[in-house]
């Protein structure tokens, strides 16, 4: 079986970058040296930098692959120097392949500066957010745009909250349970190719492709548009995948779980996440079931195990003097005739 293939950016272009903050992020950001092609330079990594130390002439350690940052900090320092050694401070700057200036905070640098940065070939772009948000918005836009992605055949749903991963082998059902957990009130998130796509450490995201977005393909019945028929509340963009659902034909030789819902783990882009082996027999109500296992998740996330809890019961009960467990009757509840 081909083992599934994994996506990750190396570049992205400086006018990419920027056209999608303003677009998509909201960020007001011009460019200062119109001169200059965008396009041209790229940016490889997610972390920015703030060079301070580079102006004042360290530049043995000096990241210039990354974004340069100046603020209220920067531009201040380079406005209080003479002409002659401002020049000489920015050139510490412009003798690298930067991929792009960001002045925040509405700060502007001289003429002369914005000139030797057309000569380099680095774009200057200017913002009036500050510089600690203007920075936690761009680094969250890098964040997203080289993450590690992997295109996973399944269906995620988001029920009571909780993002359910169904996955199995082609014509188990995974699209028809869906399709049930949308009727029944829950939301879409995407069906047959789920975008998994690593934003943290211990962060999943998951959600559709472009084209495919909130269509789905039920087997014998055709392509259903989720969103024009159940509406925009049956339907979400993006969801954090926190179970796996495995659906999986019933198999006499396997022994299921009986107490502890959730013991097994399925891999996915380095992380470990939870998973629920689910047997398909006729007549089992899996939506249902995928109901239960997202209240029991939510059960376990709030400090209640109810496997715990039946196991302590169990184990106070053995270690009573009234016997086992099964010889002792439920209490009895005084004239209870209904």
């Amino acid at each position: 079986m081909e083992r599934p293939r994994t996506f990750q950016k190396e570049s992205i272009t400086v006018a990419f970058m920027m056209r999608h903050l303003r677009e998509t992020v909201g960020i007001q950001v011009a460019l200062v040296n119109e001169g200059v092609d965008a396009s041209a330079n790229e940016v490889t990594e997610s972390t920015l930098h703030r060079p301070g130390l580079a102006l004042a002439g360290y530049v043995d350690l000096f990241t210039h692959q990354r974004v340069q940052v100046l603020g209220n900090t920067e531009t201040r320092y380079l406005t209080h120097l003479d002409p002659p050694d401002r020049r000489a401070a920015f050139q510490h700057l412009t003798q690298f392949p930067i991929p792009c200036v960001v002045l925040t905070d509405g700060n502007a640098l001289p003429p002369e500066l914005v000139d030797r940065a057309t000569q380099a070939g680095i774009p200057v772009y200017r913002t009036p957010r500050p510089t600690v948000q203007f920075m936690e918005a761009l680094r969250n836009f890098l964040a997203d745009q080289f993450a590690r992605q992997r295109a996973v055949h399944g269906s995620l749903v988001d029920v009571y909250g909780i993002g359910l991963l169904l996955i199995g082998t082609p014509g188990i059902g995974k699209s028809e349970v869906a399709l049930d957990l949308v009727e029944r009130g829950h939301r879409l998130v995407a069906d047959d190719v789920v975008m998994a796509t690593r934003r943290d450490a211990s962060i999943l995201m998951g959600a559709g492709t472009d084209l495919v977005q909130h269509f789905m393909e039920v087997r014998g019945l055709g392509l259903v548009d989720i969103r024009s028929m159940f509406g925009i509340r049956a339907i979400r963009f993006q969801k954090r995948i926190e179970i796996v659902v495995r659906m999986e034909l019933w198999d006499d030789e396997k022994e299921y779980t009986r107490i502890n819902m959730v013991k097994d783990t399925h891999e996915l882009l380095g992380l470990e996440l939870p998973m629920v082996r689910v047997p398909i027999t006729p007549g089992k109500n899996i939506t249902v079931i995928c109901e239960v296992i997202a209240m029991n998740y939510l059960l376990r996330h709030y400090g209640h195990d109810p496997a715990e809890v039946f196991t302590e019961r169990l184990r106070t009960r053995i270690q009573q003097q009234g016997g086992p467990a099964r010889h002792r009757g439920i209490e009895y509840f005084e004239q209870d005739y209904e």
